[in-house]
């Protein structure tokens, strides 16, 4: 037997080995993003069931200035879970069965993916299990597509020399931004797109700026009208970018690169001019560079949904790493 039979004899054992103790190779997962394949029965979405899953799932994002759902849920019945249906992300599955059922499979059929299972004895068990557990679903799924964005950055990746030089950190960001303005402290990149652009900001600030026992909302609002009205301004003179004073934004703690971080979602608008759009900023407490690290993205798109914009630059900022 010469090597080269020997090789293809090797690689047909080593497939059926593969075959024989049940492993396979995966798909990569595909689809839009922040969408979710809803596997019920007509009557069961059609009801009470279906109506606790819109509820959940396809609430509305926080800080839009128009209400747009957290996912896209497309329903199918449960014969297509065994075709084309099984290459999406993120899957739910709703049974009524006979016994009461909650489980989570990783990549079960492709990669990544979450394929949550629920089912129950009754519309009651059902219902019960997906108010105890959507919020855990939600995060997870949501965790999964900032993943899946960051993923498709990589194909084509903005040079991030100059920020990595003053703010001593990498982000990954798509080729699309381009530069825009630059000062001691701040940065400003900026997509142009059909009818508008979304813009990415980098600045700092002193450490001590958002104290303990301060209104940190308040801080952070002075701080972002205080920026807009340096650097951001409109087509009208004597306009800048100010946070809408007509709606308080929406503040959360998290963590960011492992490090304490203020969210805050909510709307800006350009003073004496007709601008506005949804903005999303953290402000990351760096302790070991004495600062205030504020990472924000905006958009300005006025025909156009924004809840995948601004997923966009929720994901280049959480691609954030020190350097």
């Amino acid at each position: 037997m010469n090597g080269a039979h020997f090789l293809c004899l090797l690689a047909t054992l080593l497939m059926v080995a593969c075959k024989e103790d049940g492993t396979k190779s995966l798909a990569r997962a595909s689809g839009k993003i922040n969408t979710i394949a809803v596997i019920i029965d007509d009557d069961l979405w059609n009801g009470e069931i279906g109506d606790s899953i819109r509820n959940k799932f396809a609430s509305p994002v926080t800080g839009l200035p128009q209400e747009e759902p957290l996912f896209t849920i497309n329903q199918y019945s449960e014969k297509l879970l065994e075709g084309f249906m099984t290459n999406g992300r993120n899957i739910l599955v709703v049974k009524k069965e006979p016994q009461s059922m909650f489980s989570v499979i990783n990549n079960e059929y492709a990669k990544p993916q979450n394929v949550v299972h629920i089912s129950g004895r009754s519309v009651g068990e059902i219902l019960a299990i997906v108010e105890k557990n959507s919020s855990d679903v939600i995060k997870l799924m949501k965790k999964t597509e900032i993943e899946e964005a960051q993923r498709r950055f990589d194909t084509s990746v903005l040079d991030v020399a100059p920020i990595r030089k003053k703010f001593k950190i990498a982000l990954k960001i798509p080729t699309g931004y381009k530069y825009a303005h630059e000062s001691e402290r701040f940065m400003w990149l900026k997509k142009e797109i059909i009818s508008g652009s979304t813009s990415l900001l980098i600045y700092e600030v002193p450490l001590n700026y958002i104290g303990k026992h301060v209104n940190a909302i308040d801080k952070i609002i002075k701080m972002r009208d205080s920026i807009g009205n340096l650097y951001i301004h409109g087509t009208v003179s004597d306009s800048r970018m100010i946070t809408e004073e007509a709606y308080a934004p929406y503040l959360s703690h998290t963590t960011l690169d492992r490090k304490t971080a203020i969210e805050t979602k909510g709307t800006w608008e350009m003073k004496n001019d007709f601008m506005s759009g949804p903005f999303i900023n953290y402000a990351i407490i760096d302790k070991d560079n004495n600062r205030i690290l504020v990472l924000e993205g905006f958009c300005y798109a006025p025909s156009k949904e924004k809840r995948d914009l601004m997923h966009e630059l929720e994901a280049i900022i959480k691609s954030v790493t020190r350097q």
